[in-house]
């Protein structure tokens, strides 16, 4: 899959040609010295908040592998990929016919993303093996992020993880590795990525040209990105902190003032191509809501932590019906700030 057929925010690069890594040099070392020994798992699930750089990691140690087949011979370090390489390339291209990188598709009526990975792209994964499999080259496949596989998809990559091709590597990467089937985590050597620190958040923001340089701006970038580049990048190129303060103020409103800010916030987050800001609202809703949840808890008001997680699944149902069904996003919008405001 090309990499203009991936997910990939303004100001952000795409991984496959992404030549910084910030934060991670022990997975880096790890990865590498694993490769080098020629004892290294088949399967690795590389998990961790969203955004803080897993799938660069992923194409990064991929361009590694290629560009050093021979474990034996290889170093024990991994480098900036050579965007002048031709395996970098290739990658980048979505050339490569070592790599396979398994990602949402493109729904050819909308233009957009669909809402998960189907098993049909799972079987692309069969074909890619069987394409490759007299050529005794390493077969890499990243799934990004294995979150998305539905059901049939994710029964079908535990097939191929259970008997895995010779020379064959599956980079898993989730933000939520909980939710996927534990007999994929049972197949996958787990390799925990953190949240970005401050000083790492700046270095990568710097290095997309769009500097942290003090004051309330960098502040509440930094206090609200939670080390994730790509919620960084939310907040200052899609309008996200905006939504952040509509939402708080919304919370604080009551009767017609309440209303009105609610209507206003739909309108933003049900306009024409806002799937990132709405995805972004989604997210912050949900962290609201368990931050909640948790502060009831431990004030001993577990009445009060019952309904916010309660709320919390109400809202995932909702939303998970309106995408289902293609219903109306500004209905679907204010029923979920109505029930929060309650």
């Amino acid at each position: 899959m090309s990499e203009e057929a991936h997910d990939v925010l303004d100001g952000a690069i795409p991984p496959p040609r992404n030549p910084n890594l910030f934060g991670h040099q022990a997975a880096e070392a790890f990865l590498a010295r694993s490769y080098q020994s020629g004892k290294g798992h088949h399967a690795i699930l590389i998990e961790g908040p969203e955004g803080i750089g897993k799938s660069t990691l992923a194409f990064r140690f991929a361009n590694h592998v290629l560009t050093h087949p021979d474990p034996a011979t290889a170093p024990d370090h991994m480098v900036a990929p050579d965007l002048d390489a031709p395996v970098t390339r290739q990658i980048a291209s979505g050339a490569s016919h070592n790599l396979l990188h398994l990602t949402r598709p493109v729904d050819a009526k909308s233009g957009k993303l669909k809402t998960a990975i189907t098993v049909d792209e799972v079987r692309r994964a069969g074909h890619f093996f069987a394409q490759t499999s007299g050529t005794g080259n390493w077969r890499i496949v990243i799934i990004d992020p294995a979150d998305d596989l539905n059901r049939n998809a994710a029964n079908a990559i535990l097939k191929i993880l259970e008997e895995p091709p010779r020379r064959s590597l599956f980079l898993v990467l989730s933000h939520a590795p909980g939710k996927l089937l534990p007999t994929i985590r049972s197949r996958c050597l787990p390799l925990r990525l953190s949240p970005l620190s401050d000083t790492d958040l700046a270095s990568a923001m710097a290095a997309l040209g769009l500097p942290l340089e003090g004051g309330r701006t960098a502040e509440t970038v930094l206090a609200m990105s939670k080390g994730s580049v790509s919620q960084a990048l939310k907040l200052l190129n899609y309008g996200g902190a905006e939504i952040v303060t509509a939402f708080t103020d919304l919370l604080a409103a009551e009767g017609a003032t309440a209303r009105k800010a609610m209507h206003r916030l739909a309108d933003v987050l049900s306009a024409k191509d806002s799937d990132v800001i709405f995805g972004f609202f989604l997210q912050h809703l949900g962290e609201h809501l368990v931050d909640r949840a948790r502060a009831a808890a431990f004030a001993g008001d577990i009445g009060s932590a019952d309904r916010y997680a309660r709320l919390a699944t109400d809202i995932d149902e909702k939303i998970t019906v309106s995408q289902a069904y293609n219903l109306d996003r500004k209905q679907t919008i204010l029923s979920i700030l109505e029930a929060a405001h309650r």
